[in-house]
């Protein structure tokens, strides 16, 4: 089975509403492993992977976020499995400090 790795910048008004849960737990039911956090310049950064398709219609939820949300883009990058060692130990899927 192949496996995508993609690295996402949203920005709008996407910290303060609740973001980085929803991804979180967006990712978790969709069984994709990675990571998201807070950057400082106001946008949030996350890492996804798993299934290609998983991954992509991640992205695309990525689009919409969670109601309170406000998205004004998202870019998306492939990225390699070192990026995906920025993770905590043992998890699948880990919410990072802001960077």
């Amino acid at each position: 089975m192949s496996r995508a790795i993609l690295q996402v910048m949203i920005r709008g008004r996407v910290q303060g509403v609740g973001y980085r849960a929803w991804v979180e737990y967006q990712a978790t039911a969709s069984g994709l492993e990675g990571w998201v956090r807070n950057r400082r310049d106001g946008s949030v950064e996350a890492l996804f992977a798993g299934a290609p398709t998983h991954v992509a219609d991640m992205v695309a939820l990525c689009r919409h976020g969670p109601p309170s949300a406000r998205v004004d883009s998202v870019t998306s990058e492939t990225a390699s499995a070192d990026e995906l060692n920025l993770r905590g130990v043992g998890e699948k899927f880990s919410v990072l400090p802001t960077a």
